[in-house]
């Protein structure tokens, strides 16, 4: 059994990209893991302030739901990370937490051995559109954590408005890849 962790980055609840975070987790439930989704949505994050405070106390002095998920992050075997694109990029949601993390840079050892998933939506349909998230994805996981394994990418591509996902082959695909962690 392992400990897997969903990051839903989508603003919307039950947008594309937190569908897919759902139908994931579905499956890795059926799997016999341990599963938290957790929408950053309803959670408080500040930017980081890069005041390298964390760096004596080995954690964010600001007072808000980032130092538990960058707990969780540690303690995480598998980590699903997920956004709809904007503007080329991951959403804002995303990228605070991503930013965040520099809390426990100390720690980014412990992330050896740890699977990555990237779930990322958007409605353009060329794949090629959404590579600069996945290499601002990757430069964190890859070149930030070394050690760190990419499972998969899951590309919901085509989906727009809320819930398109849902017809598309993505869909199947992302708890095909929740069984399979």
């Amino acid at each position: 059994m392992k400990k897997v962790l969903i990051i839903s980055a989508s603003p919307r609840k039950e947008g594309n990209s937190d569908l897919l975070c759902n139908e994931f987790a579905r499956g890795a439930k059926e799997a016999g893991h341990d599963v938290e989704k957790i929408r950053l949505a309803e959670k408080k994050i500040a930017y980081c302030t890069g005041c390298y405070a964390c760096q004596k106390l080995k954690r964010c002095v600001q007072n808000d739901d980032a130092n538990e998920l960058v707990e969780k992050m540690l303690s995480a075997d598998v980590i699903v990370l997920a956004t709809p694109v904007y503007f080329y990029s991951m959403d804002a949601q995303l990228k605070t937490l991503i930013d965040r993390t520099v809390s426990r840079w100390s720690d980014f050892d412990r992330f050896k051995g740890t699977e990555f998933w990237h779930i990322i939506t958007a409605g353009d349909t060329n794949k090629d559109m959404m590579n600069a998230t996945l290499e601002g994805l990757r430069g964190f996981m890859r070149d930030c954590m070394e050690g760190t394994i990419e499972r998969g990418v899951l590309y919901g591509t085509g989906a727009y408005e809320k819930g398109e996902v849902r017809n598309l082959p993505v869909f199947q695909e992302a708890y095909q890849a929740g069984r399979s962690c």
